[in-house]
């Protein structure tokens, strides 16, 4: 985590969610953004995965999808009251629970938008670390981003903020924050 104190967004206050697909780049940018801007960053998957002690992968080959989505409201809820902080949630977080909801009423959501073909190109390089697309070959992976990005939009649509990945760059973040304050 970062504590630098001479960023213009450091004593907003609350929490800013970093939502979006798999392969969006939340903790990619999320670690950036809160490193240029002096905010801290939290990865909502690793925080889970050492509360569990075991990895997602293993969280839902062992104990179900189910379970995973239950310790990942849990652990998401319990951040609340979290200050000046980047939360990248995992691409699943905002569909559950009614996660967004909470989300949207204890801090600030963006929705890292990406292209089905964005999305294809970059979780086929690390396919084997994530369980729900580990044993998919290329056209069963292609339109399963397909279908679940278009069941999860109307979740990630009902954030404060979207930001299309294809223009993101290192100041992206306090750009959109501070014009839209």
């Amino acid at each position: 985590m970062n504590s630098s104190n001479n960023s213009p967004l450091r004593g907003l206050g609350g929490e800013f969610f970093l939502i979006g697909f798999m392969g969006s780049g939340k903790s990619y940018w999320g670690k950036i953004w809160a490193e240029k801007s002096g905010l801290n960053f939290i990865d909502l998957d690793e925080l889970i995965e050492a509360k569990e002690k075991k990895s997602i992968a293993d969280i839902f080959a062992i104990n179900g999808e189910d379970h995973f989505r239950d310790k990942e409201a849990g652990v998401l809820k319990s951040l609340a009251g979290t200050n000046n902080c980047i939360i990248a949630c995992g691409g699943g977080t905002a569909c559950y629970h009614d996660n967004m909801k909470w989300m949207n009423e204890h801090g600030t959501t963006v929705y890292l938008e990406s292209t089905v073909k964005e999305i294809f190109d970059r979780v086929l390089r690390e396919q084997e670390k994530r369980p729900l697309i580990k044993k998919m070959g290329m056209t069963e992976l292609y339109t399963f981003i397909e279908q679940k990005l278009k069941e999860r939009e109307p979740f990630y649509n009902k954030a404060t903020y979207s930001l299309p990945t294809e223009e993101l760059n290192v100041t992206s973040f306090e750009k959109l924050i501070t014009h839209n304050l």
